[in-house]
């Protein structure tokens, strides 16, 4: 008897239905083809024993399980669950035709008991995409799952649950989420607060223009003066996840087997900060198993590097072409896989190894030369591709005693969204292109014209401080940020004198003190 069960399998962060065909025959034979990794080949023992203990008998005949399409690999134990039904199926202790409407997932133990698994997210949207009814997976993922409305999803505990479910012995109620109440009611919660941060209002300027704008920013100070402080809290200033990136975003994290058991949808845009000595595979994803790197887990949130000469050159070289095109390609012998990878970059460093040059009150001790040489640690055309360079100096104590709290991160949200609300207006007849931040050329000669004293400012400044090409588009982008803060129409010479004020590091002088 052919027995029938659906599964899926992840490829890049989107899902493909996998068949498992399962044929008993004569002899005594278990054979499992179609691709499969050593996981899934290793699910016999956990399937016969999770049988056993739920009252069920592995079928004492010859067992062949195929699982098509059978030119896709077959990777992890989350086909436990659907070997295991597709069992039960052939030896007719289940209704085969029951099992057409069902996608099924999931990981066994040996006593019967599910565990969760990767990948559920986008699974069961293409469960949904290809008209199935419903979707059975652990009961850890179900909340995941059933953030797709206009399909049901079933949580089990156990093999025991799901075969009483199929039967119609005991069925188990669906799990529901109102995906856009939840929504709602995350977009707005943060731990961290601009209010809690005393002085330092340039830097501030500074983040609240790159916010608006999408433009990638690096602090450049020495240590104790507030960088990783403010970095973090970054994420309460940036305009609130649409649903349909909040969805994109979860699908990453998903696929990553980064979301908490229970989690539902991702509220909040992320914020990663990998150690510097993260590899290369670990920042932009790939390895044996294909998985997003930092730079997709970052994707419609903020990267922050700390420490940023400190990481491998090979690391940061590998963000040129992703900061550019937004999105990742991975090729292996094996594979091939796209990641997207839109995400604003924030990076802190320290002016030199001992980290006081320029301090207000502390000597710098490095030998000549070695400031340069410390900043030589980043290349020039990847200083290029971030927009705002800005330097950060420590707030003396007399200030952090008598300054006030400051302004919170709502009210310069609400400056930030006003802002990005008129770029969403302003492209919106352009495909992916969100932000000031993702003009292209084209984009740039239609909206970012100069008046005769702005043009002036800008080729003084680009002659002055020897800026290339790259960095004049840069200037531009900027100044169209400042001005739509400004909400004015047209960019006016001190959006341009604010937006060349933010290229710290193009400076001919900085750093050449030595």
């Amino acid at each position: 008897m052919l027995v029938k069960t659906f599964g899926s399998a992840v490829s890049g962060i989107d899902a493909i239905i996998v068949t498992v065909e399962t044929v008993l025959d004569k002899g005594f034979q278990y054979c499992i083809v179609g691709l499969p990794d050593t996981a899934v080949k290793e699910s016999h023992e956990r399937v016969r024993s999770a049988l056993k203990q739920s009252g069920y008998e592995l079928p004492r005949r010859s067992v062949t399980i195929n699982m098509a399409p059978a030119d896709v690999r077959k990777e992890g134990a989350a086909y436990d669950l659907p070997i295991a039904v597709s069992l039960l199926a052939a030896a007719e202790k289940i209704d085969a035709a029951v099992l057409a409407d069902y996608v099924i997932m999931g990981e066994l133990s040996l006593d019967g008991t599910l565990q969760p698994v990767r990948g559920v997210l986008p699974m069961a949207i293409e469960a949904r995409a290809r008209g199935f009814k419903g979707m059975i997976v652990p009961v850890a993922n179900a909340t995941e799952a059933a953030v797709v409305n206009r399909l049901q999803v079933f949580g089990a505990s156990s093999l025991k649950e799901v075969v009483d479910h199929l039967s119609g012995a005991a069925t188990i109620a669906p799990t529901c989420v109102d995906t856009r109440a939840e929504f709602a009611a995350g977009i707005s919660s943060f731990e961290y607060d601009f209010a809690d941060v005393k002085g330092q209002e340039n830097v501030k300027r500074a983040f609240e223009v790159a916010c608006a704008g999408g433009h990638n920013i690096i602090l450049i100070g020495p240590p104790g003066s507030g960088k990783s402080m403010m970095a973090k809290r970054l994420p309460s200033i940036m305009p609130p996840l649409s649903l349909g990136e909040a969805l994109e975003t979860t699908k990453i994290h998903s696929v990553a087997g980064k979301l908490r058991r229970g989690s539902r949808l991702m509220t909040v845009r992320p914020f990663r900060s990998p150690h510097h000595t993260v590899s290369s595979v670990a920042m932009v994803g790939g390895g044996n198993n294909p998985m997003p790197g930092e730079i997709s887990l970052a994707h419609n949130g903020i990267l922050f590097l700390d420490e940023f000469p400190e990481f491998p050159r090979s690391v940061l070289e590998v963000l040129r072409q992703p900061l550019e095109d937004r999105h990742i390609s991975v090729s292996r012998a094996r594979y091939s896989v796209d990641y997207p990878a839109s995400f604003m970059l924030v990076a802190s460093m320290n002016p030199c190894p001992c980290g006081f040059y320029n301090h207000p009150r502390r000597s710098c001790t490095c030998l000549p030369g070695q400031v340069s040489k410390y900043l030589g640690r980043v290349s020039g055309p990847l200083l290029d591709r971030i927009d705002i360079q800005v330097e950060i100096l420590p707030v003396e104590v007399d200030e952090l005693a008598a300054r006030p709290t400051g302004e919170s991160s709502a009210a310069i949200r609400r400056r930030v969204v006003a802002a990005r609300d008129i770029q969403t207006r302003r492209f919106a007849a352009e495909k992916d292109v969100h932000c000031n931040a993702q003009m292209s050329p084209r984009l740039m000669a239609e909206h970012c014209r100069l008046d005769p004293a702005g043009e002036a400012i800008l080729k003084k400044a680009m002659v002055k401080y020897d800026m290339s090409a790259r960095a004049y588009d840069r200037i531009l982008k900027l100044a169209r940020t400042i001005a739509d803060l400004d909400a004015a129409p047209d960019i006016l010479p001190r959006h341009i004198s604010e937006a060349v004020g933010y290229r710290t590091l193009d400076r001919a002088a900085w750093g050449k003190r030595y």
